[in-house]
């Protein structure tokens, strides 16, 4: 028996790596020998279409102990706070915003620890995201989880993971976010004991870097910094429990081994980390704000140009020092969607209420912006001096479609329905001359 240990990483996004737990278990030559090294499968897992463009195809060949059909039959589980619904009923307007999913009271894993949230399109159109938070205190035992629907990014906020794939461990910390690409297999370990944080389910395209244009080529989130698991197993036979999130539903299977029993692998589809505080942050260094593109890490893009089916965006610390100008985000509406998160401290454009763990939503032509006391001690600012902005880390996921709220999600207790009052403060300052 050999089981999972952290063995470090490969860096560079997008490429296409080789790795081995094992001398010898990667193929020389071909991907499918006749006979693989040490007994194992050949397996390959594509992300894309195999006739994809070659700089859009993604796919990994795998050389394991057992294939990944060797499972019994899938059966309905009930899970009934995590789907991919968001059709029914009208949606409001209204600005919201939620407090901190509470933790659970009962042992509660990763997978029965997520709730969604809100979310637009469908896995079966390959469009749109779900939206989820998860709260657990259990490390997952004895079953392992995978999505057939999208990838998942997951963006921790309390609590620490140890995301155990197909491919090698992944550890995560709040400040840093994991990518687990559609159908692969993988468990959550909790080391801190609990966890809390955000998931983005991405039907569409998988997530890559933004281009960036009259930047240059170099700047937000650098490729090198971007990692991802050298190969790692687990040879152990038992009664496991295979779960797998198919069409909007949870199915679990019996299996009577680990599916963690990749050897080896190469290939360019595979799960990785990013650490957010190595975001090389663009701002304005004369007047005005550029557009808050400028703090993009990952796109999904769609069928239109330069328009994301799913953009994840974060607000880390920075300097403002901009002159004749209002600092904070200034008041907008989009014709974009916004669903926010807070991992780490305060965000600069509310005083109160936006707790870390908490959420908002600002849906399309709705409007938003700073809160009332943090208007009026800017428009007050001596912009002589610069704003050192420190100790946050804030996020969002935007979309091109009306991000859809789910009926948990409205009516649940953790919901601030005395959000708007926010703004209740603003006051005339209208004064024409005559």
């Amino acid at each position: 028996m050999k089981t999972l240990p952290d063995r470090g990483y490969m860096t560079g996004f997008g490429n296409h790596f080789a790795s081995e737990a094992i001398p010898g278990a990667l193929p020389e030559g071909r991907n499918s020998p006749q006979r693989v090294a040490h007994g194992l499968y050949a397996e390959q897992l594509s992300g894309t279409a195999f006739t994809a463009p070659r700089a859009e195809n993604r796919r990994s060949w795998l050389y394991r102990i057992r294939p990944a059909a060797m499972h019994g039959t899938f059966a309905p589980y009930a899970q009934h706070r995590l789907h991919s619904d968001f059709s029914a009923g009208p949606v409001s307007p209204d600005q919201m915003r939620w407090s901190p999913l509470p933790m659970p009271e009962t042992p509660t894993d990763f997978v029965d620890g997520l709730y969604t949230m809100a979310g637009n399109g469908t896995p079966e159109a390959q469009h749109g995201v779900g939206i989820h938070l998860y709260a657990a205190n259990r490390s997952m035992q004895g079953r392992y989880f995978y999505d057939a629907d999208g990838e998942l990014l997951i963006v921790p906020q309390q609590g620490s993971l140890r995301i155990a794939t197909e491919f090698g461990v992944i550890d995560v910390e709040p400040q840093q976010i994991a990518v687990i690409p559609r159908g692969v297999r993988f468990l959550v370990e909790l080391p801190d004991g609990e966890a809390r944080g955000y998931v983005c389910e991405n039907f569409g395209a998988q997530l890559r870097l933004p281009d960036l244009g009259p930047i240059g080529s170099n700047g937000l989130a650098n490729p090198r910094d971007f990692e991802t698991p050298v190969a790692a197993y687990e040879d152990v036979e038992g009664e496991f429990e295979l779960i797998a999130k198919f069409q909007g539903h949870l199915w679990r299977a019996d299996i009577g081994h680990s599916p963690l029993d990749v050897v080896g692998w190469h290939g360019n589809y595979a799960p990785y980390r990013y650490d957010l505080r190595r975001f090389n942050t663009i701002g304005s260094i004369s007047y005005d704000h550029p557009d808050p593109s400028i703090f993009l890490v990952l796109t999904s893009p769609s069928d239109t140009p330069g328009v994301g089916n799913m953009d994840f965006v974060i607000f880390p610390p920075r300097w403002l020092v901009a002159q004749d100008t209002f600092r904070p985000p200034w008041f907008h509406r989009n014709i974009a969607s916004e669903f926010m998160g807070l991992i780490h401290g305060v965000y600069d454009a509310k005083a109160e209420g936006f707790a870390p763990g908490g959420a908002s939503l600002h849906n399309c032509m709705t409007g938003h912006g700073p809160d009332a006391a943090t208007f009026e001690k800017a428009s007050g600012a001596d912009l002589s001096k610069p704003d050192v902005i420190t100790g946050t880390m804030a996020f969002m996921f935007e979309t091109r479609a009306v991000i859809r709220p789910t009926r948990q999600a409205v009516d649940a207790a953790h919901r601030q329905r005395d959000y708007q009052a926010c703004w209740a403060g603003l006051r005339k300052h209208f004064a024409p001359k005559d």
